[in-house]
């Protein structure tokens, strides 16, 4: 029988290994996210290998700018803009482009390497895409900054018309396995989210998706959706940490902890090396004192808060970032 390889061995193996480009296995995969033999700090460093030779130390921070909220026909039962929530939020159509603009000014100045656009909806009619895109060209010819939109479900020619606006990247996220989306939505499917991965793909747009772990999966289902977006060629996968928003029907069911958030990290490392990949929605709620180490695996963060949730101001953000010796890295630095 081969026997198996010491614990700190197996996690220099699997950084070795996604260096490389090799796949590691379903059940090499599952091994990171249940196997307490395997100390943490050893996957970190495994992880921080992989992270160090596609993005050096740079960490790219993200600002959201929640552009339109509420009046959401999706019964997603996470989210506290769906349509079973019980609980209150702001609810305002499509922002101004003056106030866009302004938001954008903001995130440039903050350090942000990426400016952020969320809707909610199901999806853009043709005249509110036409805006859009005319949006997403103004914000590209005022900020050298990157832009990236999450509008709900597109096509493959409104992703076109996007991509030629100059769209750097449209998010959809996946959020949780196919086999259990059906508990956490029925006006929707995962087979409509991927189409729109695949349409967005299809024109040359990057793909940012992502998921939301603590809702109730197994660690079978993590392991799903990180090798399902390494084979829709996710180019930013963030890693969001469910956080109850009171009144959404999924409940307060969270058993997340600081160590299961980190191991999380470092699997969608290994398995999507070259991914940008980022901590994001719930990480100062549920790494708490360990945030900071989310940088060894991750290079991307998100500051200002999320959809309708608080976070890290930018100026804490930053000061996080240098603080773990790490540098915020900018758009301009690639050009």
């Amino acid at each position: 029988m081969e026997r198996m390889p010491e614990p700190k061995a197996f996690c220099h193996d699997l950084g070795m290994a996604a260096l490389h480009g090799d796949p590691i296995t379903p059940e090499q995969a599952l091994r990171v996210l249940t196997d307490p033999e395997l100390p943490l700090l050893a996957l970190l460093d495994a992880a921080f290998m992989v992270r160090r030779h596609h993005f050096g130390l740079g960490v790219r921070v993200h600002i959201l700018n929640n552009v339109q909220n509420g009046l959401c026909p999706e019964d997603c039962n996470y989210c506290a803009q769906s349509t079973s929530s019980a609980g209150s939020v702001p609810v305002y159509r499509l922002k101004s482009d003056a106030a866009i603009l302004e938001d954008a000014k903001r995130a440039y100045d903050s350090g942000a390497f990426r400016y952020c656009m969320v809707l909610s909806g199901r999806g853009p009619g043709e005249e509110r895409l036409d805006h859009l895109a005319a949006l997403v060209s103004r914000l590209k010819a005022t900020f050298p900054m990157e832009v990236c939109l999450s509008a709900g479900f597109i096509d493959p020619n409104q992703a076109a018309r996007l991509k030629q606006a100059g769209l750097d990247r449209y998010n959809h996220n996946l959020n949780t396995s196919e086999s259990r989306y059906g508990t956490i939505c029925h006006t929707h499917t995962y087979a409509d989210r991927v189409a729109t991965l695949e349409a967005a793909r299809s024109v040359g747009l990057e793909v940012c998706s992502g998921l939301i772990i603590g809702m109730g999966e197994g660690p079978d289902e993590v392991v799903e959706v990180a090798r399902t977006l390494n084979r829709l060629d996710a180019r930013s996968i963030p890693v969001n940490f469910y956080v109850h928003a009171p009144g959404s029907q999924l409940g307060d069911q969270n058993h997340l902890t600081p160590e299961s958030c980190l191991r999380t990290l470092c699997l969608f490392r290994f398995l999507n090396p070259s991914a940008e990949i980022r901590a994001a929605g719930g990480r100062e709620a549920n790494l708490r004192a360990l945030e900071s180490l989310a940088l060894y695996p991750a290079n991307s963060l998100f500051a200002e808060g999320y959809l309708n949730t608080g976070g890290h101001s930018a100026d804490k953000t930053l000061q996080m970032i240098v603080d773990a010796g790490f540098t915020v890295e900018r758009v301009d630095e690639h050009e």
